[in-house]
């Protein structure tokens, strides 16, 4: 009898499981439209192409971005020197079809600089 009774309480959660992950596939790809579906998101070709350089203390990246869905580019800079203070930009919207300017510094050296993309 209790084995009737788990199997009775599964049932129902496991096939309503299984509906609601349907829905959230049908909302993702757009629904049926009758054509191929659109390629998933991780699919499709993302992120800005950004060139770096380093004069002195400063340091510039130039972003552009020749895709359709926006990147959030961020300029990262890692000190030479032990005392002086690693910094991060805040996050820049790269747009379609744009390019975007970051910029940041340290007292004295650099070691690296670095851009990260978030989508």
């Amino acid at each position: 009898m209790l084995a009737a009774l788990a199997l009775l309480v599964a049932l129902p959660y496991d096939a309503a499981s299984h509906g609601a992950q349907g829905a959230v596939t049908r909302a993702a790809d757009g629904g049926s439209t009758g054509g191929a579906a659109q390629p998933a998101r991780a699919d499709r070709p993302f992120g800005a192409e950004c060139r770096s350089s380093v004069q002195g203390s400063t340091a510039v990246a130039y972003c552009h971005n020749p895709y359709p869905e926006t990147d959030r580019v961020r300029l990262h800079i890692e000190c030479d020197r032990w005392w002086d203070v690693d910094s991060d930009s805040a996050p820049v919207a790269a747009g379609a079809a744009a390019t975007v300017r970051l910029t940041g510094r340290c007292w004295k050296e650099i070691r690296s600089v670095w851009v990260s993309h978030q989508r």
